[in-house]
């Protein structure tokens, strides 16, 4: 720089920088393929993913380096300091390479009807139950291809009853041959009933069908039959078939329970029968699909309703299987949606995520509709950087005097938070233009088929994406009040300020949803490794802080501290007071021991109350183990009581879907997280163990 030269000097000092930049690159490359193929860096990042399988490893190598690749190459540096910075969190970095999206509610009734193109041949609409649910887990597969996250049926109960019709006439045909003697082609006058007549549009309780007795009898039996199979066909499919290179089953979720047909309540009984009769040789908790029963006023809540009894069994299986999950159809956050359209109910992914009312002319649709991208924010960061400002002094140096001092901690976080809820927005905005810049060969079979709705061609799949939600989410709100505060917000002072946080979430989402014409939500997101991570870089830069990072794991979202001690209905009361700020996805739990099995009025109770406070979607955790040996399932100690083996496989909750043993499927802070869990049943009276 001493020579006149000064331009060569610049010029070779860039190339320096860029040269040595490459060269870390590469290392880091290649250190990430040697880590992850050797499995010497386990994470379990994904308790669906088995990181030790040749699938494993092969995802794992790419997706580390996708993931770097994203943060140097895919977007500015200052969203890529921000995740480094443990300030906001970008989910899914190698997917944000590639540019797909997150999840989406599968349209399975035009599917089904119409049929659909695959990438090298097409498929005709189902005209059995048996070959619809078969489709459906064909779909599941198919679609999770294209995406990142989950997927999910909005109305399974409703989509099959046309399938179960069809099946219905096929064994009706059969019983007048073989029972009745009589072919329908050749019945005439009184005899003769309208049977070509579309099978779909044909009640199977039709009087038409009830003028053969013999025959009607033998059909329905026979359906009965082919349902039940058909469903236990599915749920083996699903917990079978692994897709995305081979080490991953879909994130599958099916919403049932309204349909008061009587060939719907024969599809919500098959569901629960196969539920609580569990797959395989042992009988073992099915892990997918993910089971949610819509609860509705005047349809399954209360005795008297036309599902109710479907409701008691549901809770029988929640009570043995942990499935189903409870969906509110009357929760007040699907205000508009129409009740003679059920693709418009309440309705969710395993996880938590939902579709809330679209600004881009869906309404309150669900199908064909998902959640885009993702960002959390790290309260627990943002509350230490607010407060580490109090302690900085800044001195005028013309004046002496003292200048920018603010003794308000709270105020300061709240500005801060502000000011990061718009850098989220932002963050999700450079993500969602990138995603729609993709070509629509990228993801051919959802937008040749339509399974995300809106698509025109002519537009590019930016008109599709619109409809979806792009959404910011929030991890340790506990510890983030008691880094303001000092207590968390099972208590008057801490929950009057986890108002004010939430409010600021709603009203900016809210804010930004008019200004953008894009659907921003409040989400309450499901950290599965975030918890963790997050965690795990909070100590590494703040140390270890009494009652905010003793463990090894953030409190997920909003909820209550896992180690707090109250009834169920104590923690349903606290949550139920956030739950209505968030829009695109929120949980609650209360935990459970084994004797659930023996208390089904009380956890109907308790599932009622949660409903009747207003929580859009809740789940009840119960221990399950197995041992392998002899298959005996129930709350199991160091030995299997039945047969004496110490083969135990542990089955618990983790987000809201299930995974396998937690001890070797989860993280280390999500072990400690479910040993940590505090069984509020113990805070009830008369609970039988």
């Amino acid at each position: 720089m001493s020579t006149k030269r000064k331009d060569v000097a610049k010029a070779y000092i860039t190339y320096r920088q860029e040269r040595t930049k490459a060269r870390e690159a590469n290392g880091t490359y290649v250190k990430n393929i040697e880590k992850k193929l050797n499995v010497e860096d386990n994470t379990m990042q994904n308790a669906n993913v088995d990181e030790e399988s040749f699938g494993g490893r092969m995802g794992e190598a790419s997706s580390a380096n996708l993931k770097e690749y994203a943060l140097n190459y895919c977007m500015p540096k200052w969203m890529a300091d921000l995740h480094r910075n443990n300030e906001i969190y970008i989910h899914d970095l190698d997917h944000y390479a590639l540019g797909d999206h997150n999840c989406l509610t599968i349209p399975f009734d035009k599917l089904l009807a119409n049929g659909f193109n695959t990438r090298q041949t097409d498929v005709r609409p189902a005209n059995s139950i048996n070959t619809a649910f078969q489709l459906v887990a064909v779909l599941f597969q198919l679609q999770s291809l294209n995406q990142f996250g989950g997927v999910s049926a909005s109305h399974l109960d409703w989509t099959m009853v046309p399938y179960v019709r069809k099946s219905f006439r096929k064994h009706f045909k059969d019983g007048m041959y073989y029972i009745e003697h009589l072919s329908l082609a050749k019945q005439t006058g009184d005899a003769c009933i309208d049977l070509w007549k579309p099978a779909e549009d044909m009640s199977i309780t039709a009087p038409e069908y009830q003028m053969f007795k013999g025959a009607n009898d033998y059909a329905l039996d026979m359906t009965i039959r082919e349902t039940y199979q058909a469903v236990e066909g599915m749920y083996h499919n699903l917990n079978t078939l692994q897709s995305r290179s081979g080490n991953q089953l879909p994130f599958t979720s099916i919403n049932y329970g309204t349909c008061t047909l009587p060939e719907g309540r024969m599809i919500i009984k098959a569901l629960l029968d196969v539920s609580i009769e569990g797959v395989g040789k042992l009988h073992k908790t099915p892990i997918f699909p993910c089971g949610i029963f819509q609860c509705m006023k005047g349809v399954n809540r209360e005795p008297g309703d036309p599902n109710y009894d479907l409701f008691k069994l549901a809770l029988e299986s929640t009570a043995k299987r942990l499935y189903p999950n409870y969906a509110n159809v009357d929760w007040i956050g699907n205000k508009g949606y129409n009740r003679d359209d059920p693709r418009t109910y309440f309705s969710t992914m395993g996880c938590r995520t939902a579709n809330g009312y679209d600004i881009n002319g869906l309404g309150q649709l669900k199908d064909g509709r998902g959640n885009i991208c993702p960002v959390t924010i790290i309260l627990p960061t943002i509350a230490m950087e607010a407060k580490k400002k109090i302690l900085t002094v800044t001195v005028d140096e013309k004046t002496n005097q003292i200048v920018n001092l603010k003794n308000n901690t709270i105020d300061i976080f709240l500005e801060d938070l502000d000011y990061k809820i718009g850098q989220a927005k932002d963050m999700l905005l450079e993500r969602f233009e990138y995603i729609c810049s993709q070509s629509p060969a990228s993801a051919k079979f959802m937008y040749e088929n339509g399974t995300m709705e809106g698509y025109i061609p002519e537009e590019g799949i930016r008109s599709a994406l619109k409809h979806g939600t792009i959404v910011i989410g929030q991890l340790g709100l506990a510890e983030c009040l008691q880094i303001l505060i000092g207590t968390d917000h099972t208590t008057e002072e801490g929950m009057k300020l986890a108002k004010r946080i939430e409010q600021l979430f709603k009203d900016r989402c809210a804010e930004f949803k008019q200004e953008y014409k894009l659907n921003f939500g409040v989400y309450y997101t499901p950290a599965e490794n975030l918890c963790y991570t997050a965690m795990t870089r909070f100590k590494e830069k703040y140390g270890e802080i009494p009652n905010v990072s003793e463990n090894n794991f953030f409190t997920n979202s909003m909820h209550v501290p896992v180690w707090k001690e109250m009834s169920p209905f104590d923690k349903i009361d606290i949550e139920s007071q956030l739950t209505g700020y968030s829009s695109a996805g929120c949980i609650t739990y209360v935990e459970l021991d084994s004797g659930v099995k023996n208390n089904i009025e009380a956890l109907e109770t308790i599932v009622n109350y949660a409903m009747d406070k207003d929580i859009p979607y809740f789940a009840i955790n119960v221990p399950n183990d197995i041992c392998t040996n002899c298959g005996y399932t129930d709350e199991i100690n160091d030995v299997c009581p039945q047969c004496g083996s110490d083969k135990i496989q542990r089955l618990r909750r983790v987000t809201g879907y299930l995974t396998g043993d937690y001890k070797t499927a989860f993280n280390l802070g999500e072990q400690q997280e479910t040993e940590m869990r505090f069984k509020h049943s113990k805070m009830l009276r008369g609970w039988k163990e």
